[in-house]
């Protein structure tokens, strides 16, 4: 409770009733100074008598003014707690006190109704803090307090409404939900309903403000009960956003809260929508915001769009921040229409702002001019990068010659052994393949060595390169252990039935031949083993005078025949070194010199 000041008037007299309440113990009556010190010799229970006696109006009249003035009244007098037979109260120093300072405070009651005050406190205290006691429940008393100096007393603070004696259990108190102590937002149509619970004993006076103005039972209706209250509005309008107090009040004991209620709707739609520019696959758009953004911020708008051969409308852009945007990736040809939304906590809006015209995507007028690139003359002569290599290989194992050759155009290969060109012969496979040249040599045998050469011809010239090839024989098997056995047995059968009838004489004859005496003859054998390789034997010698030219066969002396057994055995060697011939090369050719340089053996 605030306090009430009243205009300053003078002190009314004290009253006679209670004594001890009209001049307050070890305080001096007004009156004259000099009065009070011409009698000091005066008794003790005179002057209790004359302090028990109020002074006449007229007395108090006569007496001077006092030399201090009265202090100012004190401050924000208010009810602290209030129980069944107690009140507690509380309050602030005056601001003017005088230099003579405060002798303490006076707190005086009566009932309602009535102007019987009667001081509380028998003695001056200085604190700003008095409980009243020994009060009876049910009563309803006015309180006031004075401040007291050697100048008199100040004018009293009262409280502005009487206190009622009773006990307060519980204080009012709000408990504000948690969704409620921020805006409560709602959609216009929809119902608010909220129940706000509190407390206080006993029950409290409830009460309903919107911005400091009563309610319109109308639009809002409200249902108290002893713990909470409901605030209830059928079907809400934007008119019903605001501000709502709400306060729960046991006497001078009162608790409050603002609930933030705020209705909103669908936005306006945005204005002013125009397409700005419209360049390759790309369209520009700028719009300004709605003018109604539904009693909520936005969240922002979206742009769709439509072309002309479908007429659908497709969604590019969802809450675009800004009232602007670019749209891409369109099809050439085609041409578009654009509407835009926007978009709050309710929705997006009723209708949309569309394009007064259509955005056409053309095709590019690009006319190809090809580049013009020098041609690069890759003519060349054929040249070999990679030159054939001489090689060895074994009889009858297949070997190859490789080599690569650069040119063009495509040049022609020819393949050539010992100058020859080597045409369709199944025993050679030539093969080329990206510059690189192959000859294949199935089953080589001695014969096939030599000089192989590859010859490359195109228009702009021709190039060669050659190597040699060494095939080597096999010694043993077959052919050897026939040729050992039989190439000595026909020298013996030559040397029985062709002999010459001179002693030693070698040379075969055929039947009818004719020889003249004194000239030389030149006898042969061709024998040949295996058809691989050939053995020629030249011995030269003079025929003798005696002999016959038509005999065709003659008899040879036992002593001369020591001479053909000789001959036999050196056919013999010849056919074992054809078998070793790979080892013995030296030395047959050793022995056939040996022999020619021998003309008068035989």
């Amino acid at each position: 409770a605030e306090t009430r000041s009243h205009p300053e008037q003078s002190p009314p007299p004290p009253r006679a009733e209670p004594p001890d309440l009209a001049v307050m113990p070890g305080k001096e009556p007004d009156g004259d100074p000099e009065l009070a010190q011409a009698t000091p010799a005066a008794e003790p229970a005179e002057a209790r008598a004359a302090e028990a006696v109020p002074a006449s109006p007229a007395e108090g009249a006569l007496q001077p003014e006092p030399q201090h003035p009265p202090p100012s009244c004190p401050l924000h007098l208010a009810v602290g707690d209030v129980n069944d037979n107690s009140v507690s109260l509380t309050w602030k120093a005056p601001e003017q006190a005088s230099s003579a300072g405060l002798d303490g405070y006076l707190v005086e009651c009566c009932k309602d109704g009535t102007a019987d005050w009667v001081a509380a406190n028998k003695e001056l205290f200085l604190s700003t803090r008095y409980t009243i006691r020994n009060l009876t429940s049910g009563d309803r008393l006015q309180i006031r307090v004075k401040a007291v100096n050697a100048g008199g007393m100040s004018v009293p603070a009262v409280l502005e409404q009487p206190v009622v004696i009773r006990e307060i259990l519980e204080h009012p108190k709000i408990r504000v939900p948690r969704h409620l102590r921020q805006t409560y937002i709602r959609p216009a149509g929809e119902a608010v309903n909220l129940l706000i619970p509190f407390q206080g004993k006993p029950r409290p006076q409830v009460s309903w403000s919107k911005d400091g103005q009563p309610l319109d039972p109308k639009r809002v209706t409200v249902r108290s009960g002893d713990r909470d209250t409901i605030f209830f509005i059928r079907k809400a309008e934007r008119s019903d956003s605001g501000q709502y107090q709400l306060s729960v009040k046991i006497d001078r004991l009162e608790d409050k809260a603002t609930i933030d209620i705020r209705v909103i709707e669908q936005p306006g739609p945005p204005e002013n929508l125009k397409l700005v520019d419209v360049w390759g696959f790309n369209v520009a758009l700028e719009w300004s915001p709605p003018k109604d953004n539904g009693n909520a911020a936005l969240k922002g708008y979206m742009v769709q769009k439509s072309d002309r051969k479908s007429g659908q409308w497709f969604t590019v852009l969802e809450r675009c921040p800004r009232p602007s945007c670019t749209v891409s990736d369109l099809i050439i040809g085609n041409s578009y229409s654009f509407r835009v939304f926007s978009e709050n906590a309710c929705g997006h809006s009723a209708t949309a702002a569309f394009t007064t015209e259509l955005a056409h995507i053309r095709k590019p007028e690009i006319a190809y001019k090809p580049e013009k690139y020098s041609g690069w003359d890759f003519s060349e002569p054929p040249k070999f990068t990679q030159p054939l290599a001489d090689r060895s290989t074994t009889r009858g194992y297949n070997t190859q010659l490789f080599c690569c050759v650069r040119a063009f155009p495509k040049p022609k290969i020819i393949w050539l052994k010992n100058q020859t060109e080597i045409r369709e012969d199944p025993k050679y496979i030539a093969v080329i393949n990206e510059g690189v040249c192959s000859l294949e040599i199935r089953k080589p045998s001695p014969f096939d060595g030599g000089v192989y050469t590859c010859k490359a011809v195109n228009p702009l010239g021709e190039a060669s390169v050659d190597c040699r090839l060494d095939v080597k024989g096999k010694a043993g098997g077959l052919a050897a252990l026939v040729a050992l056995f039989l190439v000595p047995a026909l020298g013996l059968l030559v040397f029985e039935n062709h002999s010459l009838s001179c002693p030693g004489a070698w040379v075969p004859l055929r039947a009818g031949s004719r020889h003249q005496p004194g000239k030389q003859v030149l006898g042969a054998a061709t024998l040949e083993g295996g058809g691989t390789s050939s053995y020629l034997a030249a011995i030269r010698r003079t025929v003798p005078h005696s002999c016959s030219e038509r005999r065709t066969s003659r008899r040879i002396a036992a002593a001369d025949r020591d001479y053909d057994h000789g001959f036999f055995f050196f056919f013999w060697l010849l056919g074992a070194a054809k078998t070793l011939e790979p080892a013995l090369v030296p030395l047959r050719s050793g022995a056939l010199d040996f022999f020619k340089s021998q003309p008068c053996m035989f």
